[in-house]
């Protein structure tokens, strides 16, 4: 690096350029590199916040990492970061750093979530019940009194399992490491401050006297010939987990979850709920035999030195993909664990397979080939496991959870020992590998079940039919509209109350607001392995996707963007009690308009190209959305959110549904396929835009063109345009009707009047003269 700055300065790049790089490099060179999290904490969380009585910290030491803490010469206890300790990630694939605060018995006297990555917000979880999901752990002794592997000191949060998950499995997994390591328990803890030679020891070896090595391991990929299935089962290069309907209902069993029991899994016992496969397809004969001679080919160049690959292959009535990576990009039932290290897959380290190339591999349902995050400490040579987590709904939002763990290590022959590197310490009572049946753990932690969505959809009953209900309304509304339309007072009254509940049912009540999100995981699922069962898993949102995918056919966005949205119902009520109040209205141009009106779909496109590299920075981005704040989270959030979501609002006091108009990239999402509608409802007359502009200047988002032409993609089908086209006051093509009308029918009866008196006059019979019928003389 220096070597290359002294170039520079003596090349024709800008002086200015090298001096800024020596800068930089000096200041990493004066800087201390830290490998641990902790001493960037201790200078933000005063002492008394995380450890109660405490007034200060110790200078951060040993391995682990850990600071004591001090009440005057008192040694309290120590704190520490679970990510120092032990690696676990989330649905944004990074550390969620929990600080633990343990005295000196190993009690748990602080808890605090310093740092994270996780997209909490985008699901509608506010981090305080995160906060108090940690807080929650504060009292316990984990130490002497160990939860049951898995479980947690409180429910699990509906929305947020895999982010609790982490936590939970960081906290337990860190204390498990730290305790034996500083002796907490013990009356030595108070003493035991640096870390001592017991602190490079694995935890599991804490107390024994003897520590049994063997040589590192190396994969072999000189080991190349092409293997069946058959072979590749048998010699373990495959490793499979077999789990029947009977095993997983006992696995529930065990958790002690009494409602989870009362909810069991239908079927045969001897039914096979999953069949699990796993697979190193980074090692040459395994990937060759798995994924071909072109598939292998197509790996190698885009792995990268050390990295690593697996193919996940699974068949029976449960799903091993979950849902997370559909919502949030995030392979959620899977994880990998391999000593203090584990983490999930996301959607960008994910290849869909549609087979496995060995010969006599059967047909899977899902199958896929992950690549491992390359800042993940995974070494495929090492044994490791793969644990498959089992979820059970036992309420309309409470769920039960129980993992199955995997056992995975390289057969002989597919590694070699590695004679340069240190030699690997085991415990002396391992044992060889175990079976499937062996490995099944209790817990509560996260994951799904097939058909669990209908579940779901039994326990929303009313909801669903409270929606369907307004639905089937809606639709009348529509295919009624000339008749609704004739009555503008009943009309107007009926659309206040329909927003009304659109605002207060769908949105704060059922918390069912679409969001861009859907869309850009919906089109993300398309790539990496659609499932309806995912989709189904929230059924008011399916109903109103379903709705307003159909509606589009018909009656373009409207549908959902003037009626059943939530936040655009937000935006016109308060619009019309700004009306009521006197808010001077602001009149935008129609060129101005147009141009704004374009800024929505070059924030959709953004976010959708966004997507297609990193779903979970989209998820993120896409808060330009105001929804989660106003009606998810019911503006129940930081200041700042709040007062974004109400600065929109504030817009639309003054330009009714500001945010729809310019900024919606829902809307303009839902705009693209306007075009391909196969009915026009919306009736005009031959004078609309000239000479008329009555509706045009009325039109509540402007979607009327000064032509009189209305333009799909940004009508929201209000009907006020409708009500105009039958008004017998306003329309001036009406008004003209029927003045002409009144002209013919007061023509009309003016001739009617004179017509009998003529009548009269014609045909009343003459009285005959005297003469008149005598013969004639």
């Amino acid at each position: 690096m220096f070597n290359f700055i002294m170039n520079a300065l003596r090349s024709r790049i800008p002086r200015q350029v090298a001096v800024c790089l020596l800068f930089v490099l000096g200041a990493f060179l004066m800087h201390p590199v830290w490998a641990e999290r902790l001493p960037e904490f201790l200078s933000k969380i005063p002492p008394a916040e995380i450890f109660p009585g405490a007034d200060r910290y110790g200078e951060p030491e040993g391995k682990p990492l850990v600071a004591p803490v001090y009440k005057g010469q008192e040694k309290l206890g120590l704190v520490y970061i679970t990510t120092d300790v032990v690696n676990t990630r989330g649905y944004s694939s990074k550390p969620i750093d929990t600080m633990m605060a343990l005295s000196n018995d190993g009690t748990i006297v602080g808890a605090k979530l310093v740092a994270h990555n996780e997209p909490i917000v985008l699901i509608g979880i506010p981090q305080s019940k995160v906060d108090k999901f940690i807080q929650d752990y504060v009292g316990l002794n984990l130490v002497k009194s160990p939860l049951k592997p898995g479980s947690m000191p409180s429910d699990i949060i509906s929305g947020a399992t895999v982010t609790l998950m982490v936590i939970n499995d960081g906290i337990q997994r860190s204390i498990k490491a730290i305790a034996p390591v500083y002796k907490l328990g013990t009356p030595q803890a108070a003493e035991a401050v640096r870390g001592t030679p017991e602190a490079s020891v694995p935890a599991f070896q804490g107390a024994r006297n003897t520590v049994r090595t063997r040589p590192r391991r190396i994969i072999n990929q000189d080991k190349q010939d092409v293997l069946s299935w058959k072979e590749l089962l048998a010699q373990k290069a495959v490793a499979k987990l077999h789990l029947t309907v009977g095993e997983a209902n006992k696995l529930f069993e065990r958790s002690g979850k009494t409602a989870a029991v009362e909810h069991p899994e239908l079927g045969p016992d001897d039914a096979t709920f999953i069949d699990l496969y796993v697979a190193l397809a980074s090692q040459s004969a395994i990937g060759k035999s798995l994924l071909g001679e072109v598939g292998w080919n197509a790996l190698k160049g885009r792995l990268k030195p050390n990295q690593q690959a697996l193919v996940i292959a699974g068949e029976g009535r449960y799903s091993w993909k979950g849902s997370g990576y559909v919502r949030g990009g995030i392979f959620d039932r899977i994880e990998i664990i391999q000593g203090d290290t584990s983490f999930r897959f996301t959607d960008a380290q994910h290849e869909r397979l549609t087979a496995l190339e060995a010969e006599g591999a059967p047909q899977f349902k899902e199958v896929s080939l992950f690549t491992v995050p390359e800042d993940a400490a995974f070494d495929g040579a090492e044994p490791w496991r793969a644990q498959l987590v089992i979820q059970r709904t036992t309420g309309v939002s409470d769920k039960a959870f129980v993992t199955a763990d995997l056992d995975y290590g390289l057969p002989q022959g597919f590694y070699a020992d590695d004679p340069n590197a240190p030699p690997v310490e085991i415990p002396p009572e391992a044992l060889p590998a175990q079976t499937a049946s062996d490995t099944l753990s209790e817990a509560d932690t996260g994951g799904g079940q097939v058909h669990l969505w209908k579940q779901v959809w039994a326990g929303k009953v009313w909801q669903i039919a409270v929606v369907l209900l307004s639905l089937l309304v809606l639709a009348a509304v529509f295919f009624f509209q000339d008749t609704l339309a004739k009555h503008p007072v009943f009309y107007d009254r009926f659309r206040l109350a329909y927003l009304a509940f659109s605002l207060f049912f769908i949105g704060w009540y059922l918390q069912a607001q679409l969001s861009v999100v859907n869309v850009l995981t919906f089109t993300t699922s398309l790539r990496t392995g659609f499932s309806w069962d995912y989709f189904l898993m929230d059924p008011i949102v399916f109903i109103l996707w379903s709705a307003s995918a159909v509606s589009l056919l018909f009656w373009n966005r409207g549908a959902f963007c003037g009626w059943l949205c939530p936040f655009g119902a937000l935006q016109e009520l308060s619009n019309r009690i700004a009306k009521k109040l006197g808010v001077k209205q602001l009149n935008v141009s129609f060129g101005v308009h147009t141009r704004l009106a374009a800024l929505k779909y070059v924030v959709f496109m953004v976010l959708f190209g966004v997507s297609l590299y990193d779903l979970g920075l989209a998820e993120r981005l896409s808060e330009v959305e105001p929804f989660k704040t106003a009606v998810i989270l019911k503006f129940m959030r930081e200041w700042w959110w709040v007062l974004f979501a109400a600065a929109l609002l504030a817009a639309g006091l003054f330009v009714e549904r500001f945010f729809c108009r310019y900024l919606c990239p829902l809307g303009a999402a839902m705009a693209v396929p306007a075009r391909l509608r196969i009915f026009d409802w919306l009736r005009r007359y031959h004078m609309c835009g000239n000479p008329c502009q009555l509706c045009a200047n009325e039109c509540p988002v402007q979607a009327i063109e000064p032509e009189g032409r209305i333009n799909p993609n940004e009508c929201i089908q209000c009907l006020h345009c409708q009500v105009l086209y039958h008004h017998t006051t306003r329309c001036p093509q009406v008004v003209s009707v029927l003045k002409k009308k009144a002209r013919q029918a007061a023509a009309k009866g003016e001739a009617e009047t004179q017509k009998p008196q003529e009548q009269v006059v014609r045909f009343v019979p003459q009285r005959p003269s005297e003469n008149e019928g005598r013969p004639a003389e």
